[in-house]
Order: structure tokens, then sequence, then C-alpha cells
């Protein structure tokens, strides 16, 4: 399961991820006090609950760091305090005039980081990945 925004990713090409906005409204002054608690509690929680991955990237091939990631991050379908959590970012967002888009998909590519609640995987071409496709 992945929460996008309609704005796309320039390295990836897919649709964004709801964190960076979250970041951004939760420092911005559009937010009441009662949103803002809701955005720190949240981001707090996935700092301390969400692996940041070291790769995105598939390659292991010399300077892998310096190319564009192409690896998108997914929500297993079992990580029900995680998916929790992104609905209260999502409401939040949402109440800001962001669109927030729920995609489920089985084929989400070429797995090249995985653990009990996230896989990054770079998309198959059939890969549904936000509007469009």
């Amino acid at each position: 399961m992945r929460f996008v925004l309609a704005s796309r990713n320039p390295d990836s090409g897919v649709q964004d991820g709801v964190f960076r906005v979250a970041y951004a409204l939760r420092s911005g002054r559009e937010v009441n006090p009662d949103e803002r608690k809701s955005l720190e509690d949240a981001l707090s929680w996935f700092e301390e609950n969400l692996a940041t991955p070291e790769r995105f990237n598939r390659t292991r091939s010399r300077g892998f760091y310096r190319r564009k990631a192409r690896g998108i991050a997914w929500f297993r379908d079992t990580a029900q305090e995680h998916l929790a959590k992104m609905h209260q970012l999502r409401q939040v967002l949402e109440r800001h005039g962001y669109g927030v888009e729920l995609i489920r998909e089985d084929r989400v590519g070429y797995v090249v980081y995985e653990d009990a609640v996230q896989v990054i995987a770079e998309p198959f071409s059939d890969t549904k990945i936000g509007a469009g496709r």
C-alpha cells in the first residue's frame, strides 16, 4: 500500500509520498495547534518506528549512491499501526487541500529492501504507481 500526492518526484518519476508535505505543514503557519500536534505525533512515531533504508536502487556497482533513486516505498498491508498513522497524516493533509491517493499493488517491482512493515522496490513496467498507471 502506498499513500501518494498528485505531484511527481523528479528522481523516480512516480507520485510523491506524503512525508515531505507533512513535514512542511508541521513547520508552516497554515496549521492550527491541534493539527500541528497530530502531525508532530505521527511524524515522531514514524521516526522511531520506520527504518530508513540505506539504498533505493538495485545496482551495487561503484557509485550507486550517486545514481538517481528509482525505488519507491510501500507499506505491507499487515503493518496496521503504520497504516493507522498514515491515515492520521492523510486527514491533516486533505484538510489543507492535498489530495492523497491510496494505491494497492501486489507486484511492486524489483525488491531493493524489505522488513516487517515496508518494501522498497524499483517498479515493474506494469506496477501501479499512481494516477495514470
